[in-house]
């Protein structure tokens, strides 16, 4: 990892980690104000928080008592005995795009992984949704992380229950990238029943969190983390949210920041899916697949397949045979005078159009006249059969 982060700075980032909660948009403007090292030591002098306006008393009497207690030196040798590392604006692994949050961007990014977060992040797509999600989201969620993952994108979550965990698990199978931005620290699993799966994400993948390390994750902590899922990828795609949901968080700040949102409908009758409905009758885009979502954030020419029902045999006959045939009664039969004038057209064409369709097993000859073939369905010859 290199830059033009200098020493110092990193230590004084990763010390403000532990100071401000992520999103704290007070102390981003600070932050820009006076700089990282400035900052800290504004709040670690006797004197200094004179100069912090925009706050209380009380709040900065919690940012000064967090800021005594910070040990970046410790929190840095923690997150390097777990293979990981600390990203903050200034080193080339910062994805740029996390500077679109403004004042309320991370001071910096703790990481588990080895491959490189800005890199990854210029072709990745968010995937979130329902923790308590039904067996179609599950399903959903997986397939698009693995035809996400198969088609080179990476696929970004939050790591939790349901639908986040499919979307990884999804891409993992598929032997592609995914990004799990957690809500602690990356050296604590949250939920534990996801052991093994935040462990895979780190040895094939990224772990991402602003956190630093040893922090558990609170329930504003999970609303917040949403935006800089949204801010890191491409677009986001909700798989099954209630009206209620924190994936609904992301989506609107994915619409905040410019970026596309995806909704994937389900049963109008399912609870899980009005939010991502009510998503889809504003600025979202409803999407079903992998090839969909990439049609929409990838490169000119990233095209689904054109969609359209089974071809029918009768979906290749000419225009002038389709019409002989549709002059054909419904029941009973017709002489070549009677279909050509229904047909607009003489009898001589008519004649040879009935022959190609009786080729083809449309019509049958009685006499001099013609029917439609009888079509003998599998239940009606077995009951023949029977009779």
């Amino acid at each position: 990892m290199t830059g033009g982060v200098t020493p110092s700075e990193r230590l004084a980032r990763a010390a403000l980690t532990r100071v401000f909660e992520p999103g704290d948009e007070r102390g981003g403007h600070w932050l820009r104000e006076f700089g990282a090292g400035g900052l800290l030591a504004l709040l670690t002098s006797a004197d200094g928080g004179k100069q912090l306006a925009g706050v209380g008393a009380r709040r900065l009497g919690g940012y000064r008592i967090r800021a005594a207690g910070a040990d970046p030196e410790r929190d840095l040798s923690a997150v390097a005995a777990h293979g990981g590392r600390f990203v903050c604006p200034g080193d080339t692994e910062w994805p740029s795009q996390l500077d679109d949050l403004d004042a309320a961007g991370p001071i910096g990014l703790w990481v588990r992984g080895g491959p490189d977060l800005r890199i990854w992040s210029l072709r990745s797509v968010a995937v979130v949704g329902a923790r308590a999600c039904t067996p179609y989201g599950a399903h959903m969620a997986a397939t698009l992380g693995s035809g996400l993952a198969e088609r080179g994108w990476v696929v970004t979550s939050g790591g939790a229950f349901g639908v986040d965990g499919a979307a990884h698990r999804g891409a993992l199978a598929a032997g592609g990238a995914t990004v799990a931005v957690l809500a602690c620290g990356v050296d604590v699993v949250y939920p534990p029943g996801h052991t093994e799966l935040i462990g895979r994400i780190a040895e094939q993948g990224l772990v991402v969190t602003e956190l630093p390390p040893g922090d558990h994750p609170t329930r504003s902590r999970f609303i917040l983390r949403n935006r800089v899922i949204a801010a890191l990828t491409r677009g986001t795609v909700v798989v099954e949210a209630a009206y209620r949901s924190g994936s609904l968080v992301t989506a609107r700040c994915a619409l905040r920041l410019g970026r596309f949102t995806m909704g994937v409908p389900g049963p109008v009758t399912s609870g899980l899916s009005a939010g991502v409905h009510e998503l889809l009758r504003g600025e979202g885009v409803l999407v079903t697949d992998a090839a969909e979502v990439v049609e929409l954030v990838g490169e000119i020419g990233d095209l689904a397949p054109v969609r359209r029902g089974p071809v029918l045999p009768r979906d290749l006959l000419g225009p002038v045979s389709a019409r002989v045939l549709d002059a054909l009664p419904a029941r009973g039969a017709a002489d070549v005078r009677e279909i050509a004038r229904s047909a607009g057209t003489t009898s001589d064409e008519a004649l040879g159009r009935l022959y190609e369709l009786h080729s083809l097993g449309f019509v049958e000859r009685l006499g001099d006249r013609w029917q439609l073939t009888v079509r003998v369905t599998p239940d009606a010859a077995a009951r023949r059969g029977g009779a």
